[in-house]
């Protein structure tokens, strides 16, 4: 059976139902004070879906799943937000607001704004050191877009954005973006981000000519020399995370805005993590999910205008 023919993804309290069993666990959470199981479901005609009340004498008001999450205020069916969810976590390269827009039948907006808020769940927080005894992160930086007012005669990658990404073989990836690709903005997260027990993976560049002196071991390949591989020593694994970042950022979404990018690269960041390195479609699909739905309580995104999209 197809995931998509799942009641959560046409019936709005369906939907309700099953946000609640993902963040609650059958344990009702009342955002106003705090009090778990000690809630009851409005059922009446009158009553909007999915809203509870808290029996706490002191408090006594209503909530639904959605309060405290990226999804409070939507003015979209929660259906169609869980439908929006499923095609950007399953999509490997992205979906555009526009593709959204047209699939789901509401404003481009709207599809834009609930983009940003998935990606803002999307955004881990996790910021753990990877890697550790006996285990290899590469790291590796690009360019991408144009940095706004800067002139293209500048040359390399002067007049673009900077990214950093961190990816520990065979598991996470982590992305920054930062003002320019220099060892004085790249080291400090380079040294932040990886356990001093691992080995370090990197091309030639001497932004990292120094990093054996922080991590258990450093190697690099010369790729001006036409040198990729050599033994257990290659960056092609951060290389293929940049070939989908780049396709999708060019083929899929074609603009973003240097002040958007940061939540671009957490959407990317999210499904290697956690799709891209599960061995299962199914498995991938259902453990993305999960993680989305935990991401998405605490963290809220106000509506800007979206003069800068994709």
């Amino acid at each position: 059976m197809s995931i998509l023919s799942n009641p959560y993804f046409h019936n709005e309290a369906a939907a309700f139902e099953h946000l609640e069993e993902a963040l609650w666990k059958g344990e009702p959470v009342c955002p106003h004070c705090g009090s778990i199981n000690n809630a009851t479901k409005l059922q009446g005609q009158a009553t909007r879906i999915g809203v509870w009340k808290c029996k706490d004498r002191h408090c006594r008001k209503q909530f639904t799943a959605k309060v405290g999450t990226v999804f409070e205020h939507g003015r979209i069916p929660l259906n169609k937000m869980l439908q929006a969810v499923h095609l950007m976590v399953s999509s490997k390269k992205g979906i555009s607001a526009h593709q959204l827009h047209r699939i789901l039948e509401i404003q481009y907006k709207s599809a834009w704004f609930l983009c940003h808020r998935i990606r803002l769940a999307m955004a881990s927080g996790d910021l753990s050191p990877m890697g550790g005894s006996g285990k290899t992160v590469e790291v590796d930086e690009t360019y991408i877009g144009r940095l706004k007012g800067a002139p293209v005669k500048l040359g390399g990658g002067a007049h673009k954005n900077s990214v950093v990404t961190l990816v520990e073989r065979g598991d996470r990836a982590r992305s920054f973006h930062v003002d320019t690709a220099r060892i004085g903005n790249v080291m400090p997260i380079v040294r932040a981000n990886i356990a001093k027990e691992s080995a370090l993976m990197t091309d030639e560049s001497g932004i990292y000519r120094r990093a054996g002196q922080d991590f258990a071991s450093h190697d690099f390949v010369t790729h001006s020399k036409d040198e990729y591989v050599r033994g257990t020593v290659y960056t092609n694994t951060v290389e293929g995370y940049y070939s989908i970042f780049k396709r999708g950022m060019k083929g899929v979404y074609q603009h973003c805005g240097e002040q958007h990018l940061h939540r671009y690269l957490a959407e990317f960041d999210f499904r290697y993590s956690n799709i891209l390195t599960a061995s299962r479609l199914a498995l991938m699909t259902a453990r993305a999910l999960s993680s989305l739905f935990k991401g998405a309580s605490g963290k809220r995104l106000t509506y800007r205008r979206p003069d800068l999209a994709e």
